[in-house]
C-alpha cells in the first residue's frame, strides 16, 4: 500500500515540476521574443537555444522520470 501512494506521489510532482518548467519556458521565450531584433539575431539565439534544448532536455526527462 505504502508503494502505491509514493507512486502516485511521485506521478503528482513529476506532472507538477513538468508543468512547471514548460511554463517557465513559454514565458521566458515571449520576454526574448521581445528583446532580439533582426531576423540574423532571432536565427543565431533561436540555434543556439535549440543546441541547448537538444542535449538539456533527454537530461531533465531522465531526471523526472519521463
Amino acid at each position: 500500500m505504502a508503494a502505491f501512494f509514493a507512486e502516485l506521489l511521485f506521478d503528482l510532482v513529476r506532472i507538477l515540476v513538468g508543468d512547471w518548467l514548460r511554463q517557465a519556458t513559454v514565458t521566458v521565450c515571449a520576454w526574448l521574443d521581445t528583446k532580439i531584433h533582426g531576423r540574423g539575431a532571432r536565427l543565431v539565439v533561436g540555434g543556439l537555444l535549440g543546441l541547448a534544448a537538444y542535449f538539456l532536455v533527454p537530461v531533465i526527462a531522465g531526471l523526472l522520470g519521463f
